[in-house]
């Protein structure tokens, strides 16, 4: 029963109030700070969970009345309007009792790289890239771009983009894999499409403190910087290639003047890319024991195809399909791809906790 799920939030909840006023905590700042922040994790499932609790015990008291001659009449539709309601508050639980991903209110680097189809898939990475940029901007999330590398004939080869923002990596966790996009390339005098792929990563940024790089594992080159078709765009050696010796991933960051600058987001995005690798291989072990398989970054499996001539937007993963691609990617409207997968996602994790 799922008031019995409860019972323990609230439980719990109770004791440290308790704790918070006692004698063997006042004073003892670090226990104070914890315990506080464990309330305040609970706040939501135990304020939902004495709405429901609430609203059980009204469902029992007009069930009670249902024969009385006064106040039946009465407790009949009060008991209608509760039963529409415990519904939506079950649901509201459930997702609250759900695992919290200890990720989801980080910011991210969004990695969008260059595949198959040259140019043209150059130039979907800046289109992809703008349409995220504006969905941004629209949920008031600040961004930049830490990294670039240009087309040769637009576009870009590798974009880095940092998202900042409340629950930026929660609403943007299952962007990451391949994206592939059907369209007819300018430069296509048959008017024939073109299909062509980019991959996208998404990366949790971290503190300093969560990973730790020896700096004897770092081999840090620089050179001077180079804009569109290799002219040089800065007169100095600006430009820091960053490389982690013992993986042998390589991070080049070019788009600051500050040679320190750039070799500090170069730093910065490796330790992502670290932190990805290591949530990577512990994910992988979780899917050998789960089902679900909508994955959060993985760069392998195709997610989506735009598709320009049909106007449509398909997602593999839900079978999800919409002919409004041109409003979608001009307007940064994800949301209406991104709300279909948290709610499937959501509903197997439900499944699987047997709520």
């Amino acid at each position: 029963m799922l008031a019995d799920k409860l019972q323990p939030f609230l439980n719990r909840y109770d004791e440290i109030s308790k704790l918070l006023t006692s004698d063997a905590v006042l004073g003892d700042i670090a226990q104070m700070t914890k315990l506080s922040k464990e309330q305040r994790s609970l706040e939501a499932t135990v304020n939902a969970a004495r709405k429901y609790l609430a609203l059980l015990a009204q469902m029992e008291e007009n069930r009670a009345l249902l024969d009385d001659a006064e106040l039946g009449e009465l407790a009949k539709e009060e008991l209608k309007e509760l039963e529409a309601n415990l519904p939506l508050v079950e649901e509201e639980i459930k997702l609250l009792l759900l695992p919290k991903d200890p990720n989801d209110e980080r910011n991210i680097f969004l990695e969008l790289r260059a595949g198959t189809g040259g140019d043209e898939a150059a130039l979907f990475v800046g289109d992809l890239a703008s349409a995220y940029m504006r969905f941004a901007e629209n949920r008031g999330y600040k961004f930049e771009i830490v990294s670039s590398s240009e087309g040769s004939v637009g576009g870009f080869k590798e974009l880095i983009l940092l998202v900042k923002g409340q629950g930026a990596y929660s609403r943007l966790k299952f962007e990451g894999g391949t994206h592939r996009v059907q369209r007819v390339p300018a430069t296509e005098s048959q008017g024939r499409v073109h299909t062509s792929a980019i991959t996208v990563a998404v990366m949790p940024e971290v503190d300093d403190a969560e990973i730790q790089i020896n700096p004897n594992d770092l081999k840090i080159d620089v050179m001077r910087s180079s804009g569109h078709g290799g002219q040089s765009v800065n007169t100095t050696d600006s430009a820091v290639r960053v490389t982690h010796i013992p993986t042998g991933l390589v991070v080049v960051n070019q788009d600051g003047k500050s040679q320190h600058k750039n070799k500090d987001a170069a730093i910065k995005v490796l330790k992502a890319r670290l932190y990805e690798m290591q949530e990577s291989e512990r994910l992988e072990k979780e899917r050998k024991e789960r089902s679900e398989q909508v994955g959060t970054g993985d760069r392998s499996g195709r997610i989506r195809t735009y598709n320009y001539p049909q106007n449509r937007i398909s997602d593999h993963r839900v079978n999800l399909t919409l002919y409004r691609l041109d409003a979608i990617m001009a307007g940064g409207l994800m949301d209406e791809i991104i709300d279909p997968l948290i709610a499937h996602f959501q509903a197997e994790q439900i499944a699987k906790a047997g709520l």
